[in-house]
């Protein structure tokens, strides 16, 4: 079974990301489970505005897409500004937006039989909703999303520091995470044995 973490932290590589570090606790659960995990830093990728899986020359998406089609659990990891997902979080999800239209060889949605879940951080409030709208727009695509399949950082409302800077909440944060995974693998596992049918004609 295979995973793939889209990182949607604004800050390209080389620099630290505090998603990323949140992010690395599920990855670690995941792993434990013997599950192999591949990890996309959005920002450092050329990824075209648009709703098709392929804009053309330069576009990094393609390969993105090939990685979503080999992965039956996908997590969003995405930092909070203003209250809501990152741009870049909005940028892969428009990105996603092709999938809609995408089948497999038994007409099902191609994301139909995967799971999804989604990591956040900030230092001020916002994380549920942010884990609303990304989880919103993978069950339009057709992601399944257990119970519970997300974890959170943050020390509430205001300016405060990151969670790289401030071991608080960090226990909390890597136990959902960890339950989170353990969702993620247990369902997507489920849906192997038990797969969804192509919607009614």
């Amino acid at each position: 079974m295979r995973a793939l973490v889209i990182n949607c932290t604004l800050k390209p590589s080389p620099q630290p990301s505090n998603t990323e570090a949140l992010a690395a606790t599920v990855i670690e659960a995941l792993q434990g489970h013997g599950v192999a995990v591949d990890v996309v830093r959005a920002v450092d990728l050329n990824l075209k505005p648009g709703v098709q899986s392929d804009m053309g020359e330069g576009d990094d998406w393609p390969d993105v897409h090939e990685r979503l089609m080999g992965a039956q659990i996908l997590v969003i990891a995405s930092p909070t500004w203003l209250g809501r997902p990152s741009s870049v979080a909005q940028r892969v999800l428009e990105r996603m937006d092709a999938m809609l239209s995408e089948t497999d060889d038994q007409q099902r949605p191609v994301a139909y039989n995967r799971v999804a879940g989604v990591v956040v951080t900030g230092n001020e409030d916002g994380a549920h909703h942010v884990i609303s709208e990304i989880s919103g727009a993978l069950v339009d695509i057709g992601y399944t999303i257990p119970g519970q399949a997300w974890t959170y950082w943050h020390l509430g409302p205001g300016p405060g520091p990151d969670y790289l800077d401030d071991d608080r909440g960090h226990g909390w944060s890597a136990s959902t995470g960890r339950a989170m995974a353990s969702n993620l693998v247990h369902t997507a596992r489920a849906l192997e044995q038990n797969p969804l049918p192509a919607p009614p004609s």
